[in-house]
């Protein structure tokens, strides 16, 4: 099992339970690995593949980056937007998307 996978199975156990208000939907493309992420105020649904056409909030990055990101807290900067490491339809939510879960 790749590491981006463990993440992603782990990730609804470490959603902080609040962290949310509304519904959200989160969609991960990461190298081979595409997740659609639920969150709600009371918990949190991973699931492979992409589920919605409209995310509120897509990020694509390289699997290393992801790694550093979630098990490294490395938060992603304007910079890492701009030379194209990531991408993303929001970044000021995606820099708030860390905040809603514990680091492993």
């Amino acid at each position: 099992m790749s590491n981006v996978r463990k993440i992603f199975e782990e990730m609804p156990g470490r959603y902080i339970t609040g962290s949310s208000t509304e519904k959200k939907t989160v969609y991960f493309s990461v190298g081979d690995e595409k997740w659609t992420v639920t969150l709600h105020p009371d918990r949190c649904e991973a699931a492979q593949g992409k589920l919605v056409d409209n995310a509120d909030l897509i990020l694509k990055c390289d699997p290393k980056l992801f790694e550093a990101m979630i098990l490294k807290g490395k938060m992603p900067g304007m910079m890492d937007i701009a030379r194209g490491k990531i991408k993303t339809n929001d970044p000021a939510q995606l820099q708030g998307l860390m905040a809603k879960f514990r680091t492993p």
